[in-house]
């Protein structure tokens, strides 16, 4: 299997597989999609993903393991993802 996303930093073939379900097939439409909304559509899919994997999407856009993202960028990430998935108040 020759797949763009595999040859990317953090991304596994679970990772991949799930990116592909998506309709996230390479580097560049991974880039145009960003981490929060690939995460987003990941978890809108069903899939049982962590926090994890939003950190390691970002990381391979970054070109660095996960683990390197500071807390804040970390924090950031999550307030994106809050900002775009508004909790049910009722």
């Amino acid at each position: 299997m020759n797949d763009e996303l595999l040859q990317m930093k953090n991304l596994g073939k679970t990772s991949a597989l799930w990116l592909h379900a998506v309709g996230i097939h390479s580097a560049s439409e991974l880039r145009r999609r960003g981490a929060v909304a690939a995460y987003r559509a990941v978890l809108a899919r069903g899939f049982n993903a962590s926090r994890v994997l939003l950190y390691s999407i970002e990381g391979a856009l970054l070109d660095r393991h996960w683990s390197e993202l500071s807390d804040e960028h970390k924090a950031r990430l999550l307030a994106q993802l809050d900002v775009q998935e508004p909790r049910n108040k009722s």
